[in-house]
């Protein structure tokens, strides 16, 4: 088949150029005579004779021609290209190419692939193509003239010679790296073949390296990607990343990197592991190579850009980074004459009087400090490490030099880099410190996604984001506010790092935004999430119990870590807690209340009830009671409690979009909790009560009570209610009808939602004896409740497993819910009959009552 391809002239060719030649000359590679010694002349073998001529012309294949490093480029019919420098192709393959001769010898080498001749033959043809191809394009070209010649290439990947299988993995790579012949690459069964070969237990680094390059320049068509991108070939990389030479995870990561690019292939790629091992890449200093953290570094870049996996990445210890280009950084002006101090802004204690001039003291913090007398945290450790290392970098202009990005790329669009998180930590601190509005926005959006967990929100308060934030809360840059509220809203949500931005004087600016009224609903949502966590009741009341000493036994330390740091601030809460009264006044002001009000008549639940929390706060100061009543806040309460998801009842997205439907309904079930917790807190005050409309609240919380709202929300109604019928004087429980309408649609559900879910039987057990009191005393409908919240099942797995007290309690219960015949087949179903059984056989204390459940049950 493929001897029909070769020219018929080629035995002709050969012999005239013989006879053009003197005897005593040699014909040279590139057409030039050299005289050599006259020795006799040998049989004519022409492959072997072919061959041999053009392997005295070649080196070993990686010094003919440098190794190809491939760069990723765009799918726009560019390529992958060679990054490497090039060598001058060389004369004699120019004339080889040129030449009848030197087609002939391609188109003898491409027979000698074929599958009838000798192992040894098809090997030395694939080495002498693989060389030949070295030459760049015009050799490729000149080489696929020759159909067949791909597949009797891939089916060289087969052979047990490693030399063999490089020659064969070398050539598919060349004739990969031009745009024209990569979709027959891959359609001739290329990447099968290449995991086939890839997946065998000893390869040599070699035909690893030339199989995973060749998959390199496939990869950056966006078409075969897909083909690339599956669970075979992924693990093999993955692998590859682990191992000692340096060129195969170069390539490894190189195809990682492109197929990332297609975002179809994140998932694949996530759920094989790829975070993982790229991002060890980039924590450890790989030596020897920039292009594995390069490849690492794009492809986590192109997975960050989905939302969950920024996440993974950041949670590996990467956080991303905004570039903004080496000229923002001049405007940086360290603290030449300042005395030495942590990055969170505690000073240390001065032992000279005289600063140094050029800021050594600021780069050399740390080196002075005797471990013995002073334990600094880790945390504290790395960001003055941190610190130190992006200061540096920024002073001699260094920063960012290692990402290669020239300043006109970096103003067409936003660029990231990714950095382990003790310098990218310290370098979004740094820019904050700068002059650039839009790098100061930029920062606080990335502390803001990277503030994912405590770790992260300790480690930027550490290293003194906060001061910086609070500072910037001021800003005349509306996106710059915008920015720096979202980032102090993700950092307070941890209760430590709240005091500390409290410490900063955070309530004023927030108080500001507040009560302006051209504040965006956005910025308007963050702020009062900052104010309610700060002024969140319940986190006051938990942080007396939980966050002081007890019994003193924490003075004493705390002396000890504060006397370290003299004229300081140690970031004790004693130390925290005393501005709170001061900025906490600004807070008790008709101002403020008022807009708070308004939020609560016109806005979304969301901000109603963060609006609600801090009103709540106000309401318990006694003084500021007065001003909260006088604000009409009886009108806000009315506006959260009539809710328009739960007003609507002809509206038929609960069955269109029922995902959309129970979010709003939470939604406006924890506004009206919050609102019903305010009304509870404002019913001290005999003025309020005197003034207020009980029964129209009643009406409207006794409704709510039974909406379809979440469980968890009404508690407060329920306690809200119970308070409102109090004003009317004292009733018999089973004579109020609020008292019931709690019990059936609160007290009820909350036992049987234990019974459930707890995983303490002491738990389950109070809660089947407080739900047997309750059917006890005869309320109406009791049963029927329980069966309807699917509390048949949980009691008869309680019966099962639980103690005597609650197989007791369990026993009663279902004594009275099988008196009802409509609960019967509800009771077989939940297993209870072998359940019973098995108490009367082995005559248990309780097995009397189990008989008498048994009776009630049809047979």
């Amino acid at each position: 088949m493929l001897g029909s391809t070769v020219p018929a002239t080629f035995n002709l060719k050969v012999s005239l150029m013989s006879q053009l030649t003197p005897k005593n000359t040699h014909l040279g590679f590139n057409g030039v005579e050299t005289r050599v010694p006259r020795r006799r002349r040998r049989p004519k073998v022409v492959p072997y004779l072919a061959y041999h001529h053009l392997q005295h012309h070649s080196l070993e294949p990686r010094s003919v021609f440098c190794r190809i490093v491939l760069t990723r480029v765009s799918n726009d019919g560019g390529g992958a290209v060679d990054a490497s420098p090039q060598q001058p192709t060389s004369p004699d393959i120019e004339e080889l190419n040129s030449s009848s001769l030197g087609d002939g010898y391609v188109s003898l080498f491409v027979r000698m692939l074929g599958l009838d001749n000798d192992p040894l033959d098809r090997e030395q043809a694939i080495v002498a193509l693989w060389k030949y191809s070295l030459g760049g394009k015009k050799y490729v070209d000149a080489i696929m003239q020759f159909p067949g010649c791909i597949n009797l290439t891939i089916n060289l990947l087969r052979s047990e010679s490693n030399s063999t299988c490089e020659a064969a993995a070398g050539l598919l790579r060349s004739v990969s790296l031009v745009n024209l012949y990569k979709d027959l690459v891959a359609e001739c069964g290329a990447i099968e073949e290449i995991t086939g070969l890839l997946s065998r237990p000893s390869l040599t680094p070699e035909v690893k390296e030339q199989s995973l390059c060749t998959l390199w320049n496939l990869s950056v068509d966006e078409k075969i990607r897909v083909k690339i991108a599956n669970p075979d070939i992924l693990p093999i990389l993955f692998k590859s990343l682990d191992g000692e030479d340096i060129k195969v995870k170069e390539a490894a990561g190189g195809i990682l990197a492109n197929l990332a690019l297609s975002q179809v292939n994140h998932k694949i790629m996530v759920e094989l592991g790829a975070i993982p091992k790229l991002a060890k890449l980039l924590k450890n200093n790989v030596e020897g190579s920039k292009v594995i953290r390069k490849e690492a570094r794009n492809a986590l870049l192109e997975l960050s850009k989905d939302e969950y996996y920024r996440i993974l990445i950041i949670e590996e210890g990467l956080v991303p980074v905004p570039l903004i280009g080496a000229a923002a950084y001049k405007s940086f002006r360290p603290g030449l004459h300042s005395w030495p101090r942590l990055p969170d802004g505690t000073e240390l204690e001065r032992t000279s009087k005289t600063p140094s001039k050029f800021g050594a003291s600021e780069l050399l913090l740390g080196l002075n400090i005797d471990d013995k007398n002073v334990n600094i945290e880790e945390v504290k450790v790395n960001a003055i490490i941190g610190r130190t290392q992006q200061q540096f970098l920024a002073r001699i202009g260094a920063i960012e030099m290692e990402d290669g990005k020239r300043e006109s790329e970096l103003s067409s669009s936003w660029q990231f880099t990714l950095l382990p998180w003790v310098d990218g930590v310290a370098r979004l601190v740094l820019i904050l410190e700068l002059e650039d509005e839009l790098a100061i926005s930029r920062a606080a959006e990335s502390i803001a996604d990277a503030s994912i967990n405590e770790e992260m929100r300790i480690a930027f308060k550490e290293a003194g984001a906060v001061k910086n934030l609070v500072r910037l809360l001021d800003s005349k840059n509306q996106d710059v506010k915008l920015s720096v509220t979202r980032a102090l809203e993700r950092l307070s949500i941890s209760n430590g790092v709240c005091q500390v931005i409290e410490a900063e004087d955070v309530i004023d600016p927030l108080i500001f935004n507040l009560r302006c009224p051209d504040t965006s609903h956005n910025l308007m949502e963050k702020t009062l999430d900052i104010l309610a966590r700060i002024l969140d009741p319940s986190k006051e009341m938990r942080s007396k119990f939980y966050d002081g000493p007890v019994n003193g036994l924490n003075k004493g330390l705390d002396e000890k870590n504060s006397s370290n740091f003299p004229g300081g601030k140690t970031g004790d809460l004693a130390e925290i807690d005393t501005p709170k009264t001061n900025t906490r006044k600004n807070v008790l002001d008709s101002a403020v209340i008022g807009p708070l009000v308004e939020i609560l008549k016109t806005s979304t639940p969301n901000l109603q009830r963060k609006a609600a929390s801090i009103l709540e706060f106000i309401a318990i100061t006694n003084p500021a009671m007065d001003m909260v009543i006088s604000v009409d806040i009886e009108s806000g309460l009315d506006a959260i409690f009539q809710q328009n998801v739960l007003k609507d009842k002809d509206s038929d997205l609960e069955g269109k979009e029922p995902e959309r439907y129970a979010l709003e309904v939470e939604e406006a079930g924890l506004a009206i909790s919050a609102a019903s917790r305010l009304l509870t807190k404002l019913l001290d005050s005999q003025q309020f009560c005197r003034n207020i409309d009980s029964s129209h609240f009643t009406k409207l919380l006794r409704d709510i009570l039974k909406s379809s709202i979440p469980f968890h929300c009404k508690d407060w109604i329920a306690a809200c209610l119970v308070k409102l019928s109090s004003l009317s004087g004292p009733k018999p429980f089973l004579e109020d009808p609020i008292n019931m309408e709690v019990t059936l649609y609160e007290t009820i559900p909350r036992l049987i939602e234990q019974l459930k879910t707890s995983s303490s039987l002491k738990t389950k057990e109070a809660a089947a004896v407080e739900l047997n009191r309750i059917i006890s005393e005869g309320v109406v409908d009791s049963t029927q409740a329980v069966a309807s919240e699917g509390g048949i099942f949980a009691l008869v797995k309680l019966i099962e497993e639980g103690s005597e007290r609650a197989v007791e309690a369990g026993l009663a219960i279902l004594y009275n819910l099988s008196m009802d015949s409509e609960n019967h087949m509800e009771i077989i179903a939940a297993g209870a009959v072998p359940v019973l059984r098995r108490i009367v056989l082995s005559q248990r204390p309780q097995w009397t009552r189990a008989l008498h459940v048994l009776r009630t049950l049809p047979t």
